[in-house]
């Protein structure tokens, strides 16, 4: 049974923690405000851009671009798997690791013989594949959210596509967590290369004059639009993890505070039985002396 004192320190040490996480969420809100500001400029470039190489590739007949050839024969596959690079934000690093691994389970179904490298970003996912040890990890950045920045993106964009272009992949695949809102992140999962343009009823077809041509044009755009999706995933990773962080340190913190009420009871009942026990004690020890005179 606990005594006043061990009740006392335990007190002591969860209201120590709480507020460590309050601070921790004040920190993660103030970094998840600057990050939602840089997705939300993110994405309207990424989405233009995205809608100009549709037009270009649905209105270009004659010229075929190896990022659109869709390959038949699938022997080699790159995932690019973002994690954060550090913990305590629920279970933000979990579900993309458990999304894939599914995925690798349905590529080794669904493209028998082919083998899968892993490109970690994160020191949480290329902790867990390597302890994992199945696949090979083809390229690893542990500290790419500290801090994020451009260099990043830049670099894994033209690792994947130089490796694409001479034939060590067949097909780039990413997973990630998409920052839908301060309450919800979702995983997705995105096929970089090939790059598979919409059909043409989702994108009406507008003729416009090019110059230089659009052959030139496309061959210029299509590495800047993977370098710019990867830019976004990473941005939408960064504010998925900080929100989540957010979230879990807020809940953390409401769960001490329910532990620090639910300790300090015990303790005034402990305290209350003590005081108790003590008066028994003195009345009964008044009793035998008034017994015996």
């Amino acid at each position: 049974m606990a005594t006043l004192r061990d009740i006392r320190r335990r007190i002591q040490a969860v209201r120590n923690t709480a507020k460590i996480t309050a601070a921790m969420r004040m920190v993660s809100a103030a970094k998840l405000r600057r990050a939602q500001e840089a997705i939300w400029a993110a994405r309207p470039y990424a989405r233009k851009l995205a809608e100009i190489l549709w037009h270009l590739a649905a209105t270009t007949q004659d010229f075929v671009h190896p990022f659109f050839q869709v390959r038949s024969d699938i022997r080699r596959i790159a995932l690019v798997v973002v994690t954060a690079d550090r913990g305590l934000c629920g279970s933000f690093n979990n579900n993309v690791l458990r999304a894939a691994v599914q995925r690798l389970e349905d590529i080794h179904r669904s493209f028998p013989g082919a083998t899968v490298e892993i490109f970690a970003i994160g020191r949480r996912g290329l902790a867990f594949f390597r302890k994992r040890n199945r696949e090979p990890i083809a390229y690893a950045h542990p500290t790419a959210f500290s801090p994020l920045r451009y260099d990043t993106a830049q670099e894994l964009s033209h690792v994947l596509i130089d490796a694409y272009l001479a034939g060590r992949y067949d097909r780039v695949e990413a997973i990630y967590n998409e920052f839908r809102s301060v309450l919800r992140q979702e995983v997705r999962h995105e096929t970089l290369l090939p790059i598979v343009p919409p059909t043409p009823a989702h994108h009406p077809r507008t003729e416009y004059i090019y110059e230089p041509s659009q052959a030139e044009i496309l061959t210029a755009l299509l590495p800047l639009s993977v370098q710019t999706q990867l830019w976004r995933i990473l941005l939408d990773s960064n504010t998925a993890e900080h929100a989540a962080r957010m979230l879990a340190m807020e809940n953390a913190t409401t769960n001490a505070r329910e532990l620090i009420r639910y300790l300090q009871l015990q303790y005034n009942k402990e305290r209350q039985a003590a005081i108790t026990k003590e008066m028994v004690e003195i009345t009964s020890g008044a009793e035998a002396l008034r017994s015996e005179g």
